[in-house]
């Protein structure tokens, strides 16, 4: 049965007296308004450990645009007959007090670097994104305590800043995980619901572009600049407003020379779409 937990003190000690009982605790960092992007993440989490625990918590720090964080989906209720139907053992959440209960307010909470991985992209486009996300997923591992973490590759830098944070903290393990898709390609997101029907197709176009450079890779072509063009041109089919389509060395955080080639490379998308902003990624030298 699930334990719904509405401070993350009280979870910290549910938590404790897991581990005091020598259970492996899984833990699954989300914001809410679940989809089968989550659900994947957290039947793992259940496949792979004696319990497994849920965070909600919409977090404030990460939205640099006070209207997306007021707009941003919320369903407490779903959430939990999901959690219940999955067979999740325990569900918290909490006020921006309950997390950061030594500040009067979000002015007064001390914001963490995130790293060198938080350099450029969402970095960018985002100014203190991922400063924000580092900062509660921080509190979030205190809370909770060792585990194994899952995350979605599918917010790839985030994926860095976060098993860099685990590294300085000495943990939790993080476990990265596969991107869920619809049918059409489309990358599950709580943003996909604000789309309308027309809007969702154009987002096809997203998955259309990252597979597109990835045929190009599978024929011998290494040209980054090559590559980008490719995305851009599919996303250019529709009306969306194009961010970035570059290449990264997924081990080597830096923008590569568009003259040079690469032997490893994850392409990655950002667009908004109306109001709403999606992200995407493949791995080039990897399998679909």
């Amino acid at each position: 049965m699930l334990e719904i937990i509405e401070n993350p003190t009280s979870a910290s000690d549910w938590c404790k007296n897991q581990r005091a009982q020598g259970h492996c605790i899984g833990f699954v960092p989300t914001m809410g308004t679940l989809h089968a992007g989550h659900q994947s993440l957290i039947e793992r989490s259940i496949g792979e450990n004696d319990v497994t625990c849920v965070s909600i918590f919409v977090n404030p720090l990460q939205f640099n645009d006070s209207n997306d964080f007021e707009t941003y989906p919320r369903n407490l209720e779903s959430d939990y007959k999901i959690l219940e139907k999955l067979g999740c053992d325990m569900v918290f959440c909490g006020t921006n007090h309950d997390m950061f209960p030594e500040s009067c307010g979000l002015d007064d909470i001390e914001i963490l670097d995130p790293g060198p991985h938080a350099s450029g992209l969402e970095g960018d486009y985002r100014p203190g994104h991922l400063e924000g996300v580092c900062t509660v997923v921080d509190r979030l591992f205190r809370f909770v305590g060792d585990c194994r973490a899952y995350f979605g590759q599918k917010d790839y830098q985030q994926l860095l800043v976060v098993q860099h944070l685990a590294k300085i903290l000495g943990y939790p393990q993080i476990v990265p995980c596969e991107t869920v898709r619809q049918s059409s390609g489309l990358a599950y997101s709580s943003r996909n619901r604000l789309l309308s029907g027309r809007e969702e197709t154009a987002a096809t176009n997203i998955y259309r572009a990252l597979t597109a450079a990835k045929s190009l890779w599978n024929t011998g072509v290494r040209d980054s600049q090559k590559l980008c063009a490719t995305m851009k041109s599919i996303l250019a089919e529709s009306s969306m407003t194009v961010e970035y389509a570059v290449l990264r060395d997924p081990d080597n955080w830096q923008r590569p020379s568009q003259k040079d080639g690469l032997d490893r490379a994850i392409a990655l998308i950002a667009v908004k779409i109306g109001e709403v902003r999606l992200i995407d990624n493949l791995r080039l030298d990897h399998g679909i």
